[in-house]
Order: C-alpha cells, then sequence, then structure tokens
C-alpha cells in the first residue's frame, strides 16, 4: 500500500504531525479549551431564525466581504477592548486558524520567515510551514514569559518577516505586558528598517479571559501590528469555527488578495451575528469560567502541584518527573487533560464546577499514588 512517504509532498512536511487532540468519550473532557457551558436557549432560538431566514437565499452567494458581520464584530471590539475600530478595521474568516493562514499567505511564504517564542500556540509554527514560511523558533525564560532583551536579538539576528506574540499565552496561560509587546514590535520595525518593515501579529484567542485590559489599543498608529481574535472561547462557539482580526485598513485589503471567494458561508455569518446580540450573557458566562480558573490554580497549589499563573481558560500544572505517565494516570480516572509535551507538564481546561472537582479529585489520588 502507497503510504505518505511515497506520496510527492513538500520536503518540510515530511516527517511532520497533523495538528490535533485526543477526543476521547470520558467523563470528563478538559483538553482542548472548550467553553464547558452550551449557548443559552434564547441563543439557540435565534440562531434557528436567522439560519431560516438565510436558508431562503441559500441558492446564492453569501455576501463575499461579510459586511454586517465585520460591522457587529467592530461594534464588539469598540465596546469591550477600548479602542474605537470600524469594520474597514475588522477581518473574518473560518476560525483563527484561518485568519492566521491568511495572514502567512499574504505577508510570509517561500523567502520569507515568522518567528514565535516557545512553547506557544504549535499552529503558529504548523500554518507557517503549511504556507511555505520558514519558522524560526525564539527563546522563554524558564517561568515561561518572554525575556525582552533575548527576543530583541533573535528579531536582529534572525529578520523575520512575521512575528508572533500570543496572550495569553497557549499552553502556558501566560500574558504579555503591553510594553514587552511594543518592545518588540519596535525591534522588529528596526531589524526590517531597508524594506516594508515586519508584521506582528498578537494572538489574543483567550483575551477576554485575561485579568489585563485588552492589547487591542496597541495597533492605533501601528500599521503592521495586527490582533488575531476567536469566538471558540469566550462566545462558547467552537463549532461555529469563526475567527477574526484587527488592524489597519491596508492589513485588511491585503489578506482580501489572497482570501478564498465566499469563504464564510450564509449560514456562519448569521450565527455569528446571533451570538453578538447575546454577547452579555455570553460573557457572563466568561466571568463564571475565570473565577473557575482561578480556583484550580488555588487548589492545584494546595495540593502540591506547581502551577503556572494564568490568564486563559486553562491552567498548566506539574511538575511531573513523566508527564504522558501523569496523563494516562488522569485518564485512567475518568479526566481527559492536554498533554502538550512541555516537558515535566500538563494543561486543564477549566470547565464547570462538578467537572473541575472531578479533575481536582484525580490530581489527588494520582498525587498520592505516586508519593506513596
Amino acid at each position: 500500500m502507497t503510504g505518505i512517504d511515497d506520496l510527492p509532498i513538500r520536503d518540510e512536511l515530511r516527517g511532520k504531525s497533523p495538528y490535533g487532540a485526543p477526543q476521547l468519550d470520558v467523563p470528563v473532557r478538559l483538553n482542548t479549551n472548550e467553553n464547558p457551558y452550551p449557548l443559552p436557549e434564547p441563543l439557540v432560538a435565534r440562531i434557528a431564525e436567522r439560519v431560516a431566514e438565510a436558508a431562503r437565499n441559500l441558492n446564492r452567494y453569501p455576501d463575499r466581504d461579510a459586511v454586517e458581520l465585520r460591522t457587529g464584530l467592530a461594534r464588539y471590539l469598540s465596546r469591550t477592548a477600548g479602542l474605537e475600530v470600524g469594520a474597514d478595521q475588522v477581518w473574518a474568516a473560518n476560525g483563527s486558524n484561518e485568519v492566521l493562514q491568511q495572514l502567512l499567505q499574504t505577508f510570509g511564504g517561500p523567502g520569507r520567515t515568522a518567528i514565535g517564542f516557545e512553547p506557544s500556540y504549535s499552529m503558529h509554527a504548523l500554518i507557517s510551514r503549511g504556507t511555505g514560511t520558514g519558522w524560526i523558533s525564539g527563546p522563554r525564560n524558564a517561568d515561561f514569559t518572554i525575556d525582552v532583551d533575548e527576543a530583541r536579538k533573535a528579531i536582529a539576528e534572525h529578520r523575520p518577516d512575521v512575528v508572533f506574540i500570543t496572550s495569553p499565552n497557549n499552553p502556558t496561560g501566560t500574558a504579555v505586558a503591553a510594553e514587552t509587546v511594543l518592545a518588540l514590535h519596535d525591534a522588529a520595525q528596526d531589524a526590517r528598517a531597508d524594506t516594508a518593515g515586519a508584521l506582528v501579529v498578537v494572538d489574543e484567542a483567550y483575551g477576554e479571559f485575561s485579568h489585563r485590559p485588552s492589547l487591542l489599543p496597541l495597533i492605533e498608529g501601528r500599521p503592521r501590528l495586527v490582533l488575531s481574535r476567536t469566538m471558540s472561547k469566550a462566545f462558547g462557539a467552537a463549532g461555529l469555527r469563526l475567527g477574526y482580526l484587527a488592524a489597519d485598513p491596508a492589513v485588511v485589503d491585503a489578506v482580501q488578495l489572497v482570501r478564498l471567494p465566499y469563504h464564510l458561508s450564509a449560514v456562519t455569518q448569521v450565527t455569528a451575528l446571533a451570538a453578538l446580540e447575546h454577547t452579555d450573557t455570553l460573557l457572563g458566562y466568561v466571568e463564571a469560567l475565570k473565577a473557575e480558573r482561578d480556583r484550580l490554580v488555588s487548589e492545584l497549589r494546595t495540593i502540591g502541584c506547581e502551577v503556572t499563573d494564568s490568564d486563559a481558560n486553562f491552567v498548566q500544572f506539574g511538575r511531573f518527573e513523566d508527564a504522558h505517565a501523569a496523563w494516562r494516570g488522569l485518564l485512567d480516572r475518568g479526566v481527559l487533560v492536554r498533554d502538550n509535551g512541555v516537558p515535566g507538564w500538563l494543561r486543564v481546561t477549566a470547565g464547570t464546577p462538578a467537572e473541575n472537582d472531578a479533575f481536582l479529585d484525580a490530581v489527588r489520588e494520582l498525587m498520592k499514588e505516586t508519593s506513596a
């Protein structure tokens, strides 16, 4: 039988594995940073109304530029993130991963490079390679924060075309200070002062869960700084697949050079618009999850785990001599968490109070077993 190595795939894809987390049928699933709360019934009903209206015109292509949706997203950002944003500054796609892919298709590609500070969201490297963009792994401190001086040195040395900054960072939960973002943005522009400059992408997928204010205001006056967001986490709409960016209007114009025709279905657009109508309710769930996340941090430390401070809807905890064995021990107790491959550490999503109680009980049992 033919295997993947027998096919004429690109050299940079050989030996790589696709992104993915185990989807296992266990009582408590806390491994994919989903919002554990189902959408409220009034929103479900509103989605049904919106989709029914859209269904009458499914013989026609959807709004190619998603103007109504982008207007709604701009209104949401203006209200919640501290900067007046216009629809011409917003672009939407099928999940933030497609947003990132479009940015790399536009500003990366063969002969160009991107840098991220790892461990971080592994899709940054995967999408870079998938678009033919060279990938550079930048340094982090032992506590998973970004060392500004070392990051500046890496940017000056490699002169990347695209710089990724993830805040809160996945899988560590670490937030990045505005001063750090500005320092790296300026370093990236200085490193490529002989060209049109470098694009700096702030991936704020978990921004609504942070103790810190959004980094969105930093895009003002900085045409090469982009903020990426998603509706998968705070809006509890992982199944919707809707991501978006905010940036200078010129960036929005640029990514439209590579977007596929009619890339956002009419059903996706109206479903997202319905969710935006229920922002207050959905953000109320975010506040509950932030409280549960903080409880997980406190309880895990009481149990004896080392825990990274988290501004996301998940918590990185450890340290284990064998993280995969610890992952398996929790799975054997009916709790699925994420083994991200960070040596000694695991990641758990903040779930409902009952799910979190089950997780904490499983950790206590595991700790007793390993210390016996």
